[in-house]
Formats: structure tokens, sequence, C-alpha cells
């Protein structure tokens, strides 16, 4: 893989408008990458689903160049219906439309720039990757008192043009003073066996709103890992949903920094997954001052061969006084085949908490079961209403109710099955 990704980078480098200081700051990154590789379970962080097996299972000969100025064509059918909304569009890690139509233009800047700095630190490789690779970042800055009338949904899609593709991407996002975000990134794909290494980083200043959901519910043969950095100012909310259904593998990190007092942080996510499928999600919240609150609640539905991970941490610093942290997961196995991994961590420095965490799997409940069939439902239709409410009470702690109302229609009952 060294000498493919060598021979990549610089038939970017040669064919791409980079300056000679971005080379070297993407150079300096895939030097990293290239000698920590890909993480493996030998890390702590990676431990229950080893990215690098995977990718060598699934994906043969991967590439890492991309040519970016071919254009694609937008197929209209990806699109949401029922919901108006704001787009942004990538195919293949390229963006294809803008469309703010719905917005005050004077209320949103938004930049597609060559990004030569990195955002924080990080020992994961795939950052690296990122930073190596990237072509450009691309940033939308919400100003101050604007909230968007209508939800941005960013399409992040594939066609036939790819197969065995790295594709790295960046967004950034600056929520001003008073400033609100509805964000939908909707996963839909018509390649297969390509890696997706896309990272967000958010900046919420002070009695900013970001509500993001992320939806990759249909089915697919690419891997994807998404990191989102979120770092939070006084009085600053952040919600995000997870669902995560549809792709091969899918890896998502939280990682939110509540820098400010009266800060808060909710995130819940669902699994819903069939044979073979392996996902993740794994959380660090970090209360670094006073009176901040976090919540966080993962369910899982796991089929037959399907594996899936929580990882969970919520860090108290030692000024961190008058915090409030909670954190469950539980999963239904629907199969003595299927797995689920969790490991809920709290890492506590102050005395003026309240703090929790837990998490639980087991199968159906064979006495709600026998409960429900002797109501006049047949086992079947037993079984789909118990998972139902399951998995509804992830969806009802999301706050939007007219995003709420669009995933209960998405995920409808006889899907989770």
């Amino acid at each position: 893989m060294t000498e493919q990704i060598q021979l990549d980078f610089d038939k970017i480098t040669k064919s791409s408008d980079i300056s000679e200081k971005d080379i070297k700051f993407k150079r300096k990154y895939l030097k990293k990458f290239i000698e920590r590789g890909f993480p493996n379970k030998k890390q702590e962080n990676w431990k229950f689903l080893d990215i690098n097996q995977i990718i060598k299972k699934n994906i043969r000969d991967l590439s890492f160049y991309n040519d970016y100025t071919l254009q694609n064509k937008i197929d209209s059918s990806i699109f949401i219906d029922g919901l108006e909304h704001n787009k942004i569009i990538f195919i293949n890690g390229r963006i294809e439309k803008i469309d703010f139509n719905y917005e005050d233009k004077n209320k949103i800047e938004i930049s597609d720039e060559i990004e030569n700095k990195i955002l924080f630190d990080s020992e994961n490789s795939l950052i690296d990757l990122n930073n190596a690779f990237t072509n450009k970042t691309f940033k939308v800055l919400i100003k101050e008192n604007y909230s968007l009338k209508k939800p941005l949904i960013i399409y992040h899609t594939t066609n036939e043009k790819i197969k065995s593709k790295s594709i790295n991407l960046r967004l950034d996002f600056e929520l001003e003073q008073n400033s609100s975000l509805r964000l939908i990134d909707f996963f839909t794909d018509n390649a297969d066996k390509n890696f997706i290494n896309i990272l967000y980083n958010f900046n919420l200043k002070k009695n900013s709103i970001l509500k993001n959901f992320k939806i990759d519910k249909l089915k697919n043969d690419n891997l994807k890992y998404s990191f989102n950095n979120i770092e939070q100012e006084t009085n600053s909310v952040s919600e995000t949903f997870i669902l995560s259904a549809g792709s091969n593998y899918f890896k998502n990190e939280v990682n939110c920094n509540l820098k400010g007092e009266y800060s808060s942080a909710f995130v819940n996510g669902m699994f819903s997954l069939k044979e073979n499928q392996q996902h993740e999600i794994r959380t660090t919240i970090n209360h670094l001052v006073e009176n901040t609150k976090s919540y966080q609640l993962i369910k899982s539905v796991l089929g037959k061969l399907s594996k899936a991970a929580y990882q969970g941490k919520i860090f108290v610093s030692s000024k961190a006084q008058k915090t409030d942290g909670y954190q469950l997961s539980k999963a239904i196995l629907l199969d003595e085949t299927s797995e689920f991994n969790a490991k809920p961590e709290l890492e506590i420095y102050a005395d003026d908490v309240k703090c929790s965490h837990g998490s639980a799997s087991g199968s159906l409940d064979d006495n709600s079961i026998f409960y429900l069939m002797s109501r006049g439902l047949n086992y079947q239709q037993s079984k789909e209403l118990l998972i139902n409410g399951f998995l509804l009470d992830v969806v009802e702690k999301i706050t939007d109710s007219e995003i709420k109302n669009l995933i209960k229609n998405m995920i409808g009952l006889k899907e989770w099955l």
C-alpha cells in the first residue's frame, strides 16, 4: 500500500493547483499516515471493529487518487421528498451543486478553499489521511442572529464512475452568536466498495443551536468513517442524531468540547443492522467549565451475523463543577450470531457533579411476545411492535418535529425486520 499511496499523492500534487506550502503540509500528514497505517484492533479505540482488516477484506487495490475536475450528472431521485430544504450535493467527493434558495444570502457565507492547517491534534491516523488527501475544505458561516428558514441537506452520493477509491472530505461550519442550523447528512450510494472518510468541524458561538442528523439508511457495500468535532461556547446547544443502517461498515465519532457555561450536548443514535454489517458509534463529551450538560442514548437492533459497538466517554475537568452527564446504551439481538459491544466510561475530576452511565443487551422478551399474541397479534406482528417501540424511544428525543416525522416515515415499522 505504501508505494501506491505515494504514487497517488504525487499524481495529485502534480495535477492540482496546490502551493508548495500546502504540499509540504500534506506531505507531513502523508508520512504520519504511512507510518501508522489504518487503525487496527491493537488500538483501544478500534478494538471492537478492526477497520484495517475490514478494508483488506472488502476493498481490493484501494486507490487514493480522485480526479475532481470530472463533472457528474445529478440524479434528482436521490432527493428527499416531503421536506422543503436547502441543498449541497457531493458526488464522488466533488461538490456538484449548492442551493440556498430559501435563505437570505447576505446572512450566509460559503467558501471552498484549500486548507493548510489541522484544527485539532489527534492520534487518529484517519485524520492524518484526511489532511493528506482532502482537496479543499468546504466552509459555511451562519451570521449573527440568523436562523436558517429551512433545513440544509448535504447529499453524499457515489456513482458507477468510481470503485475501490478513498474519498476524503472536510466540512467546516461556524454558527455566530444567536444563530441556528438544522443540518441533515444523507448518505446515498450507487457505487460500492469505496472508503469514504469525512471530517466535520462545528464551531458554535454564544447562544447558537446546531441540530445535526446523520442518516445512513440505504443498503450499500461502501465503508464509511465520519469524525465530528464540536466546539461550544456559552449557552450553545448541539443535538446529534445518528441513524446507522445502510453501509457495510460505518463508524461515527463525535468529539464535543463544552467550553462555555450552560452549554449542552445531546447525542442520540440507533443501529438497525442485518447480515454481515458492522457499525460503531464512539462519543467523547468533554465538560470543561461549570454548569454544562450532556445526554446520550444509543439503541441497537441487530440481525444475523451483524456487529455493533458503542464507546461513550464523559470527561469532567476539575473546573467543571455542577456537570450533569447521562449515558445509556441498549441492544436487542435478534439472532445468536449477532454481537453488540459497549464500553461506557466516566472520567471525573470534580466533586459536585451528577453523572451516570449504563449498558444492557439481550433478546426480545418472550413474556411480552406471549402477552401481545394473547391479545390477537401473531408472532411476527408482536415482534414488529416491540422493535418499533424500542427504537422510537430514540426518535422521540428529536426536538425538531418536522425532521422527527420525516425520520419516523423513513424507518417505517416493517423496515426494522
